[in-house]
């Protein structure tokens, strides 16, 4: 009998945000709107998003001994998260620079912070976490050695879900317990080292060939791919009026992640991943956009 569901191991920023009407280009400067502050980073994005969903979820991350970093463990805390593998202090915490246009299109610049701190003997002193959890879903917001460790240390019978972000060249030893490897346009071709030709089922099987046991394309308004050696599916998107995509991605993987460990298919998985997602990006911010079960039924 696992303890939780699913436990994120990963990145918790505090997210600055500013409305523009336009995205500046290089060397120009636009006026946007008051700044707000809101509690984000992929990791801690992705325990909220499976918690508010009813998932019982645990955290794993290292965030700042400052007014950052208690506004990052009370949402936690307030969305159900056990934040017993939360650790304080050794850098600030973590920041998101974020820019968010009329159409809800956001760019972002991330300070790491404490998130780079995060190290492989945090991961092995919380091995205990790792046993108790169905899934464990990464990031790459924390260094890769950190992920390589939780690779290192998964149990049997334990699922792995990476979404390889910011993207960078993985190793064998990750890739090959992937199941699945949830990518995009662009982080798949970072992840194939750019030789990206054809159809999104060229990518995944491109994806495929490099190890991972599936592999997840998701595909902004076409909805996403899912595909393993047993072959591929496509699962349509859910149309709604984007106000804000900040965290989106983190709702679809958590949501994944956790119906995947619930022993759904993955076109099942992702069918209802796509409609968490899609409910995320009807409302500002990123952990406050999250829906929660109710309001994905009733989307």
């Amino acid at each position: 009998m696992y303890d939780y569901d699913l436990l994120v191991v990963g990145s918790a920023n505090a997210d600055l945000v500013i409305g523009v009407e336009r995205r500046p280009g290089a060397g120009e400067t636009v006026l946007g709107s008051d700044l707000a502050v809101h509690p984000g980073g992929k990791g801690a994005n992705q325990a909220v998003a499976a918690a508010r969903l009813g998932a019982r979820t645990a955290l794993l991350a290292r965030v700042g001994d400052d007014a950052h970093g208690r506004l990052l463990l009370d949402s936690q805390r307030e969305a159900g998260v056990d934040t017993v593998g939360v650790l304080v202090g050794g850098a600030p915490t973590g920041v998101a620079l974020i820019t968010v246009d009329p159409s809800g299109d956001n760019s972002i610049v991330v300070s790491p912070g404490a998130n780079g701190r995060l190290a492989p003997e945090d991961v092995r002193a919380a091995v205990s976490l790792l046993h108790a959890s169905r899934v464990i879903s990464a990031q790459l917001e924390i260094p890769l050695e950190t992920v390589v460790e939780v690779v290192r240390n998964l149990p049997d019978g334990t699922r792995f879900v990476l979404n390889p972000s910011p993207p960078r060249p993985l190793p064998e030893e990750v890739l090959a317990v992937c199941d699945p490897l949830v990518v995009n346009e662009h982080e798949a071709r970072v992840i194939t080292g750019g030789d990206l030709e054809g159809s999104p089922e060229d990518w995944a099987r491109a994806l495929l060939a490099l190890g991972p046991r599936s592999v997840v394309v998701t595909l902004g308004a076409e909805g996403a791919l899912v595909a393993s050696a047993e072959g591929t599916a496509r699962v349509p998107s859910v149309a709604v009026q984007a106000v804000d995509t900040t965290g989106a991605g983190d709702a679809f993987t958590a949501a994944l992640a956790w119906r995947l460990g619930l022993s759904e298919t993955p076109a099942e998985a992702a069918a209802y991943a796509a409609r968490v997602g899609a409910a995320a990006v009807t409302k500002p911010g990123a952990q406050v956009s999250f829906p929660t079960a109710e309001e994905v039924a009733s989307l």
